[in-house]
């Protein structure tokens, strides 16, 4: 036969970003069989049906997430711009710090007697205060509060606005706020108890001031819901303690615990519980935490054993099952220690400082993870809830959801969103007397929102 002519250059040759066939992907009995699987882990841990509503919201949660960074949370960006030049001055035309920055940095460094000086930088604040004879550990504002200097008030003005700047000022308006919206990437149990995170942008962490840009669209209203005192609610149900789940029925439960055991000093009973569920077991709250400790005695039973399970070494879980990660320093790393009986029991010791801090980290961490999974919970109800409306969740943080719904649909998303915390409620604890009240806002600002 005749030979074959040669094919033309680059002939067979696939163009630059010609889509490459991959491998077959595992077939539909592979996933049975993973799927398969996954139900019998489930079934084999010590609440099953508990745990299986951990899996359907945080499977609910991660499609939640994704569906509102594609929403996205209205964001008004020329409102932004006015608020960054309030706060901050005209911005430096080479890319400096903006002018009410930079006339900040010049009053501290005149008040502190110094002829520059980087403010931003710790290490150049402590000189600067030491070399007028204040000496501080570190630079951090509670620090700051504690020192009569003229120096102090300039300073923790610098420290807010900076982090304005750095965080939420022109840099990120170009960048984040698009088209009208403001579209994080969620990050479902993005944080080890169960926690969102995100990617980029600061979505958990939005100043008020800033919150003055989240505007409705015209014609439709922001429903903001906020679950106070969420984790002390939590501590009542979970721990089985009926004198403290009585006073979680309370619409203030702070308040109730004040009336119940503290004399009426609210203050004092905030410190208590608060003091028992992070381990804050010091000065002015130790007083409180004996009453505490007497009076509920199986709720401060409950985080107390979460932390002894900790210090030795333990895991702990939520009440849905989450179970916490083991310490990244495990007590194995210290046995290069000295074996000397009574250095053993140095509370100074590094092992002992490891185990408080593990015990600290667990004490929280069942009620914390609980608290997420309620959220979670309630996301997904209000998901199903809003099914069939206009409205569109577009913001949720720990423990508040903001949904953007038309005006004339405003209340009954309010509705919408009670329900949806009565029945999360009822899915976790089942028939508690512990209540978990939502305050709810129906706004055109977020800043606004109670």
């Amino acid at each position: 036969p005749p030979p074959r002519a040669a094919a033309p250059p680059g002939h067979g040759q696939g163009a630059l970003f010609d889509t490459v066939p991959g491998p077959p992907g595992p077939g539909i009995e592979a996933l049975t069989r993973v799927y398969a699987d996954q139900l019998a882990r489930i079934t084999a841990t010590e609440h099953p049906g508990r745990f299986r509503l951990l899996v359907a919201a945080e499977s609910a949660g991660a499609l939640i997430a994704v569906e509102m960074g594609v929403v996205g949370l209205p964001w008004r960006a020329d409102v932004h711009n006015e608020i960054l030049h309030e706060l901050l001055g005209e911005a430096s035309p080479v890319g400096g710090p903006p002018r009410r920055l930079a006339e900040l940095a010049a009053r501290i460094a005149d008040a502190l007697g110094v002829r520059r000086l980087h403010t931003d930088s710790p290490a150049e604040l402590l000189k600067a205060f030491a070399r007028v004879g204040v000496e501080l550990p570190n630079t951090r504002a509670w620090v700051l509060r504690g020192v009569d200097h003229p120096a102090v008030p300039l300073v923790l003005e610098y420290k807010e606005l900076y982090r304005i700047w750095t965080a939420h000022g022109w840099a990120w308006l170009d960048q984040w706020a698009r088209g009208g919206r403001f579209q994080p990437e969620y990050v479902p149990g993005g944080v080890v108890s169960g926690r969102w995170a995100t990617r980029g942008g600061g979505a958990l962490q939005i100043p008020k001031v800033i919150r003055r840009a989240v505007v409705a669209d015209p014609g439709w209203r922001l429903v903001v819901a906020d679950a106070g005192q969420l984790e002390p609610r939590v501590l009542a149900a979970v721990s089985g303690d009926a004198r403290l789940a009585e006073a979680g029925g309370a619409g203030d439960l702070y308040a109730a615990l004040a009336r119940d055991s503290f004399g009426g000093d609210r203050a004092k009973a905030k410190v208590a519980l608060l003091g028992a569920m992070y381990g804050q077991t010091g000065g002015a709250a130790v007083p409180a935490l004996a009453v505490l400790k007497r009076s509920y005695p199986t709720a401060f039973g409950y985080v107390e054993a979460a932390a002894r399970t900790g210090e030795t070494g333990g895991l702990v879980r939520s009440w849905l099952g989450r179970t916490c990660p083991p310490g990244s320093v495990g007590f194995g790393d210290l046995d290069d220690e000295p074996s000397d009986p009574e250095g053993a029991a140095d509370p100074h010791s590094p092992r002992a400082r490891a185990a408080r801090s593990r015990g600290r980290f667990t004490r929280n961490f069942v009620i914390q993870a609980t608290a997420a999974e309620w959220a979670s919970t309630l996301l997904a109800t209000l998901r199903t809830e809003l099914s069939g409306t206009d409205a569109e969740l577009v913001f949720f943080q720990h423990d508040e959801v903001v949904v953007h719904a038309p005006a004339g649909q405003a209340d009954a998303v309010a509705e919408a969103v009670n329900r949806s915390g009565e029945r999360a409620s009822a899915l976790l604890f089942g028939a508690t007397p512990v209540r978990f009240p939502l305050d709810l806002s129906i706004v055109d600002c977020y800043a606004d929102a109670a």
